[in-house]
């Protein structure tokens, strides 16, 4: 049965926004925003056009059950939504937030039971790829009772969808992401960077005359920043059959840095103006109270000042409750001025040396700056470019604030020199995403224009050069490119020039690597020295059956790599001499995955 609707999903680290629209379209596809049933407090539902990406666990003595059971549920163990950010914000302990950030975070065991991060031992915790599968659940069982309701080809399950993620997610954090829609029971999904479905909302705004409002040869820079992340993408204007094309040329590094650290900001300024002295539990609620005061202060010019109130840890909890305010002045100016500073395109991002040990948590970018990480990112790329990037198209709920696009373009000016930077407006910021991913899916289809794009970074196969053994010198490791920036989905490479032994009947690994500012290097190029323009994303792993072998056996094989059509990576170990026999290699998702030093200098 083929799909009825094409649905596309920002699985935003904020918000989620669902855009769908009928296959079955004439001239345009009519694309529409779908409305979200939630809870909004005790015994209230609301459908709302965002879906907050917050879960609460409810406990035992919490609010009724029944007040907060949604109209498919037999009985309510967590509320999502509206209501889990108000109640997580007095109670945050049990307030799981930004899942999608955990989920991108090789330092721990994505698939363990770990969020609410830093809660008591007796809270019930579930495991980002739980929490992402959970927002997922929702939005499939909203959809369901509202539009399927009494028409089973309607389900969310039988339809086309496109699922957004960062451009700077790895291929662990997308394979991530296809296991939580997999365990939400959704089965025909693409995955979309978010970068380019803002530029395909922005595309539809304009559909009648986008061509006019861009030029041959000159480039345009996405500039996400959301919740979570910050995300840079440069999309090229070329000409393809004397036609006007676009190109994504470029993506920047995954750069933890957005809306939370601005909150946590806030809630450091506001614990300097409480002369009460806060507890973890405490400063946590102070932290989600600031978001909320933050968002009301940017969004409402006629706003100057927003109550904070945190209540108290006492047996007198009226009595002990903590109250203080947040000014328009402190936003506008420790936002603007520690996040978004005047500086040089020749500014890098700010290091400093390492404590030796930290709490455990989401590795946030050490320099806020986010105009620094621009200068890096646009630095690294320039030199690809036929002229410098003339245009901005901002996207992510932190850019909704005048003041912070108008700051972003003025510095890019002042690094164009004579070149005009022009900002391309998009047509909401908090919907664009996932009506863009609508789009893409028409685009799919063969309606409209599609962005060229491909693999988001190049991706390598570690190899350990054959040497003598030294005692206390690790063997210097290779990288031999098995995927080249750019690869197409739905495509295929064969890596036949460096033979592997494939142990039988024992777990063989696998060392995978990335980069997103080697774009040059191709598919079986060996890299010696790749001063730290090379990280390690992780491990594969696969296991020939000893029934088919004995033990101990060593099976030379080479490598064969793809970019699937839903936009995950895919690698197998091909038999040389039977090369009918293929051994697909699994990422080792369940363990933690340990970064690992190595020498990178060729042995002399």
């Amino acid at each position: 049965m083929a799909a009825k609707y094409v649905v596309g999903i920002d699985l935003g680290t904020t918000h989620c926004v669902v855009a769908y629209a009928p296959v079955d379209f004439e001239t345009k596809p009519e694309i529409r925003i779908f409305e979200i049933l939630q809870i909004t407090a005790p015994n209230e539902i609301k459908y709302l056009s965002l879906l907050p990406s917050f879960i609460y666990l409810m406990g035992k003595h919490d609010v009724p059950e029944a007040s907060v059971r949604l109209p498919w549920q037999e009985k309510a163990e967590m509320i999502v939504g509206t209501f889990a950010r108000k109640r997580g914000s007095e109670v945050p302990h049990k307030l799981v937030a930004s899942a999608k950030s955990w989920l991108c975070h090789s330092g721990v065991d994505r698939t363990r039971a770990i969020l609410p991060w830093g809660s008591p031992n007796d809270v019930e915790k579930i495991s980002p790829v739980q929490a992402t599968m959970i927002l997922l659940s929702h939005i499939r069982d909203s959809w369901n009772h509202t539009i399927a309701q009494n028409d089973e080809d309607s389900r969310l399950e039988k339809q086309d969808i496109f699922i957004t993620v960062p451009a700077s997610f790895d291929a662990v954090a997308r394979e991530l992401t296809v296991k939580a829609a997999e365990m939400a029971g959704l089965e025909h999904f693409t995955l979309l960077e978010e970068p380019q479905a803002a530029f395909y909302a922005w595309i539809e705004a304009n559909e009648d005359r986008w061509r006019d409002m861009v030029s041959l040869g000159e480039s345009i820079l996405v500039c996400d920043i959301g919740g979570g992340t910050t995300d840079f993408s440069l999309i090229e204007v070329s000409e393809e059959d004397g036609n006007l094309a676009l190109q994504r040329v470029a993506v920047g590094e995954h750069i933890l840095l957005g809306g939370d650290n601005m909150d946590l900001t806030l809630a450091y300024v506001l614990r300097e103006k409480i002369s009460s002295r806060l507890d973890d539990w405490q400063f946590r609620a102070l932290w989600y109270q600031s978001r909320q005061a933050k968002e009301r202060l940017l969004t409402d010019s006629n706003t100057h000042k927003e109550p904070v109130v945190i209540l108290g840890r006492g047996t007198s909890l009226i009595g002990s409750t903590i109250k203080t305010e947040l000014t328009r002045d402190e936003v506008e100016r420790v936002l603007l001025e520690g996040f978004f500073p005047k500086c040089g395109i020749d500014e890098a991002p700010r290091r400093s040396a390492k404590v030796g040990i930290r709490e455990m948590g989401l590795p946030y970018e050490e320099d806020p700056a986010i105009t620094r990480h621009l200068a890096g990112f646009l630095s690294n790329h320039l030199q690809r470019l036929e002229s410098f990037p003339s245009a901005i198209l901002f996207n992510g709920g932190v850019m909704k604030a005048d003041l912070f696009r108008k700051r972003v373009l003025d510095v890019v000016r002042t690094w164009g020199g004579d070149a005009e930077v022009r900002e391309l407006v998009s047509p909401d910021l908090d919907l664009a995403v996932a009506r863009g991913a609508a789009y893409y899916g028409f685009v799919c289809k063969g309606y409209g224009i599609r962005i060229k794009a491909g693999a988001s970074r190049s991706y390598y196969v570690g190899i350990e050069s054959t040497m003598p053994s030294v005692p206390g010198v690790p063997a210097p490791m290779k990288a031999l490119c098995v995927v080249p920036f750019g690869m197409e989905e739905g495509s295929t490479v064969e890596i036949k020039e460096k033979e592997f032994g494939l142990v039988v009947g024992e777990p063989a690994v696998f060392h995978i690597f990335s980069s997103t500012v080697r774009q040059d290097d191709k598919a079986g190029d060996i890299v010696e020295d790749w001063d730290n323009t090379i990280e390690e994303v992780g491990a594969m792993e696969t296991q020939l059956s000893s029934e088919e072998e004995n033990g101990g056996t060593i099976v030379p094989v080479w490598i064969e790599s793809t970019m699937t059509e839903i936009g995950t990576l895919e690698l197998r170990c091909v038999d040389i001499s039977n090369t009918s026999r293929k051994w697909k290699l699994e990422f080792n998702l369940k363990e933690r995955e340990q970064k690992k030093s190595f020498e990178h200098e060729t042995v002399r």
